[in-house]
């Protein structure tokens, strides 16, 4: 019989060994020579194509004869239909693509609707978009391709189990896991590795899968030099108090005991424990309060960012609550001059002073109108950014800052900041910068209350002068100061200029207790 394979080739299916056909004992074979006579002592012979093994049979030799000759099978040989084979994907597009789907999984989940958004949402979420990439390399490999990746479901099992133990686990078992999931992962890593190097036949093994394992592996040294450092850091112990204004609580410090009251109120990104140059300086003749602002230092984070007139609105309800009376000389560096100014435009009969250290200037224009929505975009990227806190990124960047500060002060800043709820709270200060400076805005005149303008020598923006000129003009007892060799941040981090700050606050108090303008330089 004659089939025909996948490639239009003709060829001859013999009979198995030992097997009759049809008709087999009747036939015979003549033999016969190039001319068609037949030879001597072969007439009537049987047909050894039968009785031999391995030699096809008469009819089958005439057929493997037209083969040879390029001549077409008749009508009566059979054909044999061949299936066509199933289509399959390329390899390394299957890997490529479900390594691109996990990562844009991983950047869209941690901004789902959520009833709490922290830093254990977001790395959770992050977790289960990776583990969906893992998982599509499995499924998709298998369905579509003949070289099947069943090894990828063990990396996307493990994210699956570490996303929810993020998610629904007590902090003190997840802070306990940063022991763990480090070793764990390395372990993964090397596992993926082995497996993928023996079944995973593509150029996407050496240009993407392996530069994400190293991804991994660098991902898993940072877990452990966070958690090795976090169990070294000197202990600190919170000063003051925490004090539940509702919403959630705020840290409080006071110190001293001769008013009028003293509210420093650090700069954008600042704790309480930054002011460690001041407010001890300022304690010796005053009483001084230090805070922390809503998910800055010890306080709890707020649900959502708190501009300018939340954290004035913050601020008078925890003195209210601590029973800290008016009125208030109010300090702000940086960001924290918008906040005081916010302060006094709010509630302008609790303030008996200003001082404004190098200040954010303030904006004259409109307060744009808050969404009713409680869902917070800021919010939730703020969060997802924060959770680089687990590799050790906020640890790092808190171990270069606050070396002039006394022990305790330097100790207690550098622990929160390198916190992923401290990371948070950074970024939603700065998300809501333009409404905090139009809010700071509100306040045109402290009429004759007393104000001093401390401004940095250098460093500065273009028309940062002008606009620390500006402020001066609030009140008409008054004072601009350029602190020469100051910049803006060595006014809390630098003895000598802190000082500056110092002396500023003691000049303003003097005026509130004797009635006297300022005066001098």
């Amino acid at each position: 019989m004659s089939v025909v394979d996948g490639h239009g080739r003709r060829g001859l299916v013999l009979p198995a060994r030992g097997a009759q056909t049809h008709g087999e004992h009747e036939r015979t074979e003549t033999h016969r020579d190039c001319r068609g006579r037949v030879l001597p002592g072969h007439r009537g012979r049987r047909d050894p194509g039968v009785a031999r093994r391995g030699r096809p049979h008469g009819a089958a030799r005439r057929f493997v004869m037209m083969l040879r000759n390029d001549i077409a099978p008749t009508s009566g040989d059979k054909v044999a239909p061949v299936a066509s084979a199933p289509r399959r994907s390329h390899l390394g597009g299957v890997v490529a693509g479900s390594l691109a789907a996990g990562f844009v999984a991983a950047v869209a989940l941690p901004f789902l609707p959520a009833g709490t958004v922290d830093t254990n949402f977001s790395t959770a979420m992050v977790l289960l978009g990776f583990a969906l990439g893992w998982a599509l390399i499995a499924v998709l490999s298998l369905r579509f391709t003949d070289q099947p990746q069943r090894w990828a479901v063990v990396p996307a099992i493990f994210m699956v189990v570490s996303g929810m133990l993020v998610l629904l686990a007590p902090d003190t078992v997840v802070d306990a896991l940063g022991w763990v999931w480090p070793l764990a992962l390395l372990a993964l890593v090397v596992w993926v590795w082995t497996h993928a190097r023996r079944e995973l036949h593509s150029r996407t093994r050496v240009w993407l899968l392996n530069p994400v394992l190293v991804i991994l592996m660098l991902l898993a040294l940072g877990g452990g030099y966070e958690t090795i450092s976090r169990s070294t850091d000197p202990t600190v112990t919170m000063r003051g108090q925490l004090v539940d204004i509702g919403p959630y609580r705020l840290h409080l410090e006071c110190t001293g005991s001769v008013g009028p009251t003293v509210i420093l109120e650090p700069g954008g990104g600042g704790s309480a424990a930054s002011m460690g140059l001041i407010a001890p300086s300022v304690a010796r003749d005053s009483r001084v309060c230090v805070y922390d602002r809503a998910g800055r230092g010890w306080s709890d984070p707020a649900s959502s960012p708190p501009d300018g007139a939340q954290i004035a609105t913050d601020l008078h309800e925890l003195l209210a609550r601590a029973h800290v009376p008016g009125p208030y000389v109010l300090a702000g560096h940086s960001f924290g001059g918008l906040y005081v100014r916010a302060f006094a435009a709010r509630y302008p009969e609790e303030i008996a002073g200003l001082v404004l250290v190098d200040s954010t200037g303030a904006k004259n224009t409109p307060v744009s109108p808050q969404k009713a929505s409680s869902y917070s975009v800021l919010k939730h990227l703020s969060s997802l950014a924060a959770t680089t806190s687990r590799l050790g990124v906020g640890r790092l960047i808190a171990g270069t800052g606050f070396s002039e500060l006394p022990p305790t002060y330097r100790d207690d800043a550098r622990t929160t900041a390198a916190t992923g709820k401290e990371m948070s709270g950074f970024l939603d200060e700065f998300g809501v910068a333009n409404r905090s400076e139009a809010q700071a805005g509100e306040l045109r005149s402290l009429g004759a209350k007393p104000l001093i303008v401390l401004t940095a020598e250098l460093d500065n923006s273009k028309g940062w002068m002008a606009t620390q000129n500006q402020t001066v003009t609030l009140s008409t007892n008054s004072l601009h100061r350029v602190v020469s060799g100051a910049t803006h941040a060595s006014f809390v981090e630098s003895p000598d200029h802190a000082a500056a700050v110092t002396q500023a606050i003691h000049d303003v108090v003097a005026s509130v207790r004797t009635g006297e303008p300022l005066n001098g330089p």
